[in-house]
């Protein structure tokens, strides 16, 4: 099964989801680069691309991280935490 999701952006072209923050937030970085990234907000107008700095993308992640342990959702926190070490280290 393939997890991968990937938007089109207007003007950053093709941009990678790194992970779920809500149930209408998610975070995407571009896709080669992983420079640029995006709080990607979806709601019955539309959606909304947000752009945050890196630090602010890693925090985000972090937070997520925290929230899967306490969660118990052992799975998605390995996935998740495969992800932050590829993208932030």
């Amino acid at each position: 099964m393939n997890t991968e999701t990937y938007l089109n952006h207007p003007n950053f072209g093709l941009l990678f989801r790194v992970c779920i923050v809500e149930s209408d937030r998610e975070l995407f970085t571009t896709l080669y680069a992983q420079r640029l990234f995006f709080l990607v907000v979806t709601s019955g107008e539309g959606i909304k691309f947000e752009p945050l700095t890196r630090g602010d993308a890693r925090l985000l992640v972090e937070n997520r991280l925290r929230l899967l342990r306490r969660a118990g959702q052992t799975k998605d926190y390995t996935q998740l935490q495969a992800i932050h070490r590829r993208t932030f280290q």
